[in-house]
């Protein structure tokens, strides 16, 4: 089997370049390519709960209660996801020591 190497990624300023260059010839460009925009997702909140995120969102000076919202979830998910790592960690640490035990 037969493995092709990929080409490192170019510089920034060798794409500049390449752009450049081609720039004003139509042969060197294809279709142009239609990008749509991703939905957002939409999580309805308690107005209680909207106003408190408001709040600590301009304590945080956040650009946005959706910025905001975001990082906390982010954080959230590392923590979970260490925590997560963890335990798993541990499980297999006891179960290694509960075999070598039999």
């Amino acid at each position: 089997m037969s493995t092709k190497k990929k080409a490192p990624p170019l510089a920034e300023q060798d794409i500049d370049q390449i752009v450049v260059a081609q720039a004003e010839d139509d042969a060197a460009w294809g279709k142009p390519v239609r990008v749509r925009r991703t939905k957002t997702a939409s999580i309805p909140l308690p107005s209680a709960l909207a106003t408190r995120v408001a709040f600590f969102a301009r304590l945080h000076r956040e650009l946005s209660m959706e910025a905001w919202i975001e990082r906390i979830i982010q954080e959230r998910l590392d923590l979970e996801e260490a925590a997560f790592a963890g335990l798993k960690r541990d499980l297999a640490t006891k179960y290694r020591s509960t075999q070598q035990e039999l």
